[in-house]
């Protein structure tokens, strides 16, 4: 016997056609499930809730847990969370849910004019929508062209895990084409998840997108300075690949070609050969059209060394040799440092949430997420797993007002799960 999504006990069988229902996501579109609502506490939850504000009930729920990325930053691990039943998992209920619920209304023919937070669609049906043959990758592009529309220049990560994932293996996802790949996870360390209970909203704030710009200038300055054509570059990766090299040599180039003292409006205009109007209309985006500097240096650093150490982690991850929970440790510490130094996306609690896990002893912490807040990921040995839970939530979350967080939600261990899912009453 296993246990299903909703932590109740489930028959062979039916464990089998879970997955087959997960495996058939990736070709097929999202995975259906029917179950009995009033055997789930939060479902029938939800459903009361529904019927209260619209006076009928919903026909179908969708369930899309949550997403931690083991290392990287464009290119990057999706990964599920263990606690992806419906005790846990989040009924898009916030955020980038409403815009994946969105999408999975119009992929069952419901046009839903608002979106409620039961985390529901409202029981308005319409003929099949113009998505209902798309595909999970589809689903997941259009659901990241989709935040663009909130003012945050955000990429495809989280959404594209949350239609891809696969119970029991992590996913390497990279862009231009969209795509996953497997990828197994050493069977002799545990990935643990812990909240800094601080809160970063990257559609309120403007530092993601300053990130993002500062990535897409220092793109077009290295395009122009080897000779590319700079106007339709938006992305480091696309230099690299337009120039053939590897990521060492990007490196290098970056080296040769940026300097590492903030770049002013004016300097970048001066290297563009273009006009302070044509920079602010063409190329910034409105919310950092204001920005006094740009550090171009810091920023394609980083990213070009965290794609080399994402695919470093994988090669490690296929070759499994006998220290591969260390030099895994290893790139995680380097992809932390490197988020904290060049990136600068890190905070004082997540430093110290870093360091108050590698005392206790993970092997490899980092932050995980946008950043500015959130949580860390750490891989630890199974056989530390029950005493660095026990000092990390004495260090960390006894000694302050943190320890108002239920324990639960701020420190737990976790594994690859599956992806998101429709849930039909039976």
């Amino acid at each position: 016997m296993s246990r299903d999504y909703f932590g109740s006990l489930a028959s062979p069988v039916e464990t089998a056609e879970i997955k087959k229902d997960e495996r058939n996501m990736a070709t097929e579109g999202p995975a259906v499930r029917r179950v009995q609502v009033a055997e789930h506490p939060r479902l029938l939850k939800l459903k009361g809730m529904f019927n209260s504000k619209f006076g009928s009930v919903p026909k179908f729920y969708v369930r899309a847990p949550g997403r931690v990325n083991i290392i990287g930053l464009g290119f990057c691990f999706g990964w599920r969370l263990q606690e992806n039943d419906i005790k846990n998992s989040p009924i898009l209920s916030e955020g980038r849910a409403y815009r994946l619920l969105w999408i999975f209304c119009s992929s069952y023919g419901c046009r839903t004019r608002y979106v409620n937070s039961c985390g529901t669609c409202e029981n308005t049906r319409s003929p099949a929508g113009q998505y209902q043959s798309l595909v999970p990758v589809e689903l997941a592009e259009i659901c990241a062209k989709s935040e663009h529309y909130i003012g945050t220049e955000g990429g495809g990560m989280d959404q594209s895990i949350s239609f891809l994932a696969e119970e029991g293996t992590a996913k390497l996802i990279e862009f231009s084409p969209l795509r996953a790949t497997d990828v197994k996870l050493p069977s002799g360390a545990v990935f643990v998840i812990a909240n800094s209970c601080v809160e970063m909203n990257k559609a309120a704030t403007s530092h993601f997108n300053i990130r993002v710009m500062e990535c897409r200038l220092a793109a077009k300055l290295l395009a122009k300075h080897k000779c590319l054509p700079w106007e339709e570059v938006l992305r480091l990766e696309e230099v690299q690949a337009k120039l053939g090299v590897s990521l060492q040599e990007m490196l290098l180039i970056t080296e040769d070609t940026l300097h590492s003292e903030p770049y002013s409006p004016k300097e970048i205009c001066r290297c563009l050969g273009i006009s302070l109007q044509e920079l602010k209309t063409q190329i910034l985006s409105p919310n950092t059209q204001d920005v006094l500097t740009f550090k171009l240096y810091q920023r394609a650093k980083h990213v070009y060394s965290e794609a080399a150490r994402v695919l470093q982690f994988k090669k490690i991850c296929e070759e499994a040799p006998d220290n591969t929970v260390q030099l895994l440790g290893e790139l995680m510490n380097q992809s932390h440092v490197s988020c904290r130094d060049m990136y600068e996306c890190s905070c004082p609690e997540l430093d110290q949430l870093v360091d108050i896990c590698r005392k206790f002893g993970a092997q490899g912490s980092r932050l995980t997420g946008a950043g500015w807040g959130g949580c860390t990921v750490s891989i630890v040995p199974a056989d530390k797993l029950s005493s660095f839970l026990a000092n990390v939530h004495e260090a960390y979350y006894q000694r302050s007002n943190r320890s108002l967080v239920p324990e639960k939600q701020s420190l737990f261990a976790t594994k690859p799960g599956g992806g998101a899912l429709v849930f039909l009453e039976a």
